[in-house]
């Protein structure tokens, strides 16, 4: 009856909608009284009859935040005299166009920040803007290669000019990314002004010059650099715009093509041809300089991962960094001996600074004072920070001016490497901690951040991790298998860190993949794969695999397996003692971890009914519910319905039967002991599927893996080699063992080996390499053979002195008496 009563309620709103004359202009994201405008309204079959008119989708819906990209407005329709004004965040206006099909057009402009931007939509020159939708800006390193211009081999044009690079460059870019028969390449320069750190520290682009004009747009382009004229040299960082030849020169936000921002070096001045390392020089020591006065950030940033599986497993603070990744071929241009790195996901709090963390392929971390490819933390995160706009938060572009440039003045145009990592010293590993991880899967099994694993099977909507000191909210939703099993599965999570927006991740109809929505609103990975939310970050590369990140660290990773939902929830140490709910306390105690929502105490971990008590009592209420509801179907099971199903009782334990049909399957899918074989064959027994038996069974082992590779390990930290001497080994974790030697003519005074105790101290004495005893005999007798030498022939001067004294008065005696 419920049921019924839902369906006549929802056309009854459609009709009235239609005739009421309300409407979705200026009111999007709403519910009006009798029809809607709230992006649910499409699957609930309640919008207002012009919701689509107003409250607009484009496509593509994605661009460098360079600017210049053409999208269409979607389902609205123009007039052919409509004068399209396309408004980006509310104070920055490009002008659009309608084509022959009546569709409107935007051009985005250049935007310095990342994410979703709001977009206000003008047919009337400006005067009003009535149509709502939004444009998501990317980082240009994180736009797919088909969106932007290519530099082909572009370490040849980042090192044109030094010894030995020169002749012709080649550029290429898709012809549809600019609606244009002839174009003009150009070029545009970034810069930053001002005093840092003040109000009037701001970030600058400029149309530069031109390379080409009125080029064919065949989508390649080559030429033989010169260095600039009228002072254009001095610009060090820039991108090549692709643009119609009908614009003039450096005209802003039209339809354009961009290459990625790079070191201009095959426009810099003669001087650099002719000595690049002499001028890179000069370069690098002025930059030293500047580092000198400015405020010192690396104490500030968090501590690199000890090693390369824990920098892989941490998903809530890392994330691979794209310029050096195993599963891309580890091409580590910066990073020379190095197969994987890693960026913090955070900047850093005062100073907006970033980490980045790279490792060998033995899987440990590479330092700066071993390797020129070693770990360097960064003044300026590479993807900037909000609210962005200014430095050193402007994405890509400040971490360019403050770490890269300066590290090719110092370390690729010349050989002075040490005056870059004395400001960008690596940090090793001994204030890492790891975190702590915890994990839904299967029919639904838990286990607790403190490795409590139990079964819970009830069906409604749950709190999975509340943190009321970190403002941290994780819930779950719960589905039965099917009609006639008294099982059920986990199907949907939904997540908010404080004020952040809310993340959705829930099954796909037909459970072949997973959605993510954003407040409400479905989110599209089909053009990027990061997206930069409002005090959260999503990562989903693959329909499967999605990844949420928050600014305190905690990340949860959802994947589909076998059609089934695993959430993992990483936590980290600042986590400690702030946790209740299904996943547990995480306070490293396994006795107290599981507490009902009332403070009592789960006494007896193998009772399943005491334990279906305790996740019963962990069911939320209306008004703190993030979940989405647009269907009917979740209205009236969840929205409209307790959310704890009292009706429903499940099935506690694992029947025994000889002549189970899926007995024999059992044995061969849920093989071994332990744990993780009994949930395998709960769900083949109770949920009556192999295929999420097997899910099982994998989940639990991909857990098991990822708590071994957060295992915290030992660091001894960096361990230098002697003055006049070497060292060989450059691991410094537990157990690991570093061979101290000494040049020739030198001799080893401490210990010539030493171990990285469990305690985080060096084996051993400390190392040094001094003259040889036999050396200092042979130089103090010289001395003294010297000083003996010295004495005879002073001795002979005075003797000599003496006697011509008495020659010279024996003749004074005769002269006397001879007058």
């Amino acid at each position: 009856m419920d049921r019924v009563t839902a369906v006549l309620f929802v056309l009854l709103v459609s009709c009235v909608c239609r005739t009421s004359g309300q409407t979705c202009e200026g009111s999007c994201g709403e519910t009006l009284n009798v029809c809607s405008c709230h992006p649910t309204c499409t699957s609930l079959k309640t919008c207002c009859t012009d919701y689509k008119d107003y409250c607009v989708g484009v496509s593509p819906y994605s661009g460098t935040s360079f600017g210049g990209t053409d999208f269409i407005v979607l389902d609205a329709t123009f007039n052919q005299s409509s004068h399209v004004v396309c408004r980006f965040n509310g104070d920055t206006n490009t002008v659009g166009y309608v084509d022959e099909n009546s569709r409107g057009h935007c051009i985005s402009p250049f935007l310095f920040e990342t994410g979703w931007i709001p977009l206000h939509i003008s047919s009337d020159n400006g005067t009003t803007f009535s149509r709502v939708g939004s444009w998501l800006s990317v980082h240009t390193g994180k736009l797919d290669s088909k969106f932007k211009a290519t530099l082909v081999n572009s370490t040849k044009w980042q090192y044109y000019g030094t010894p030995g690079v020169g002749g012709s460059l080649e550029m290429t870019w898709n012809t549809s990314l600019v609606r244009a028969a002839r174009v003009n390449v150009e070029l545009w320069g970034y810069r930053e002004t001002g005093e840092p750190y003040s109000a009037n520290w701001k970030g600058h682009w400029e149309y530069l010059y031109s390379l080409s004009k009125d080029q064919p747009n065949s989508g390649s382009f080559s030429f033989l650099p010169k260095p600039a004229e009228n002072g254009f040299s001095s610009w060090e960082l820039g991108s090549l715009r692709i643009s119609s030849s009908d614009y003039t020169d450096g005209m802003w936000n039209v339809q354009a093509a961009w290459t990625e921002d790079h070191a201009l070096a095959w426009h810099l001045e003669e001087k650099f041809r002719q000595n690049s390392a002499v001028w890179a020089l000069d370069k690098c020591v002025a930059w030293d300089q500047l580092e000198n006065k400015l405020p010192n950030f690396l104490s500030e940033v968090i501590d690199c991962p000890c090693t390369l599986a824990q920098a892989r497993a941490d998903t809530g603070r890392f994330h691979t960094d794209y310029g050096c990744d195993i599963e891309r071929g580890s091409v580590c241009t910066y990073h020379p001996g190095s197969v994987h790195c890693v960026r913090a996901i955070q900047a850093s709090p005062m100073y907006a600074a970033g980490q980045q963390c790279c490792y060998d392929s033995t899987g440990a971390q590479v330092l700066t004072a071993d390797s020129i490819g070693g770990s360097t933390p960064d003044r300026a995160h590479d993807w900037g920070s909000p609210p962005f706009k200014n430095p050193p938060r402007i994405p890509g572009q400040s971490h360019w001016v403050y770490d890269v440039l300066s590290f090719y003045y110092c370390c690729l145009w010349s050989d002075t490497c040490h005056y870059y990592f004395k400001h960008r010293p690596s940090s090793d590993c001994r204030r890492y901690q790891s975190p702590s991880s915890a994990v839904v899967f299967g029919d639904p099994h838990f286990i607790t951040f403190d490795g409590v694993g139990y079964t819970f099977n009830g069906k409604g909507e749950y709190t999975l991790v509340t943190s009321a000191e970190k403002n941290l909210t994780i819930q779950g939703r719960t589905e039965s298998v099917n009609e006639t099993i008294k099982a059920t599965q986990l199907t949907s999570v939904a997540m908010k860190e404080a004020s952040s927006d809310v993340i959705e991740v829930r099954l796909a109809t037909g459970h072949n993949g997973l959605q993510v929505l954003q407040n409400q609103r479905t989110l599209s990975f089909t053009e990027q794969s990061w997206m930069d939310l409002h005090g959260v970050f999503v990562f989903s590369p693959a329909p499967t695999n999605v990844t949420v990140m928050f600014p305190t660290g905690a990340g949860v990773e959802v994947r589909l397996i076998e059609g089934t939902m695993t959430t993992t929830v990483l936590l980290p140490e600042a986590f400690k003692d702030s946790t209740l709910g299904l996943l547990g306390k995480m306070n490293g105690d396994a006795a107290d971890d599981l507490v009902l929502s009332n403070g009592q105490l789960v006494r007896n971990h193998s009772d399943p009914e005491e334990l279906f008590s305790f996740g019963a009592s962990w069911a939320i209420y209306n008004a703190s519910a993030l979940f989405t509801y647009d269907t009917e179907y979740l209205l009236d099971t969840y929205c409209y319905a307790p959310r704890h199903d009292i009706t429903f009782i499940p099935v506690f334990s694992v029947p025994v039967s000889p002549d189970d049909p899926l007995g024999e399957q059992a044995s061969e899918i849920c093989f071994g002991e332990g744990e993780g074989a009994e949930f395998c064959r709960f769900d083949i027994l109770v949920g009556r599927s192999p295929r999420l038996a097997n899910a099982t069974r994998v989940s639990y082992h991909n857990h098991i893996s990822l708590v071994a590779n957060l295992e915290p390990v030992t660091s001894c930290g960096w361990l230098s080699p002697p003055d006049n001497g070497q060292k060989a080994g450059t691991t410094y974790l537990q157990g690991a063992k570093v061979v101290l030697s000494c040049n020739d003519g030198y001799t080893l005074k401490g210990s010539a080996e030493r171990v990285c105790q469990e305690g985080g101290q060096w084996s051993g004495e400390e190392t040094s390499c001094v003259v040889p005893s036999n050396v200092a005999g042979i130089v103090a007798g010289s001395v003294i053979g010297a000083l003996a030498l010295i004495v005879i022939i002073t001795t002979i001067i005075l003797s000599s002195r003496k006697q011509k004294r008495k020659a010279a008065n024996a003749n004074l005696t005769v002269t006397s008496e001879a007058f």
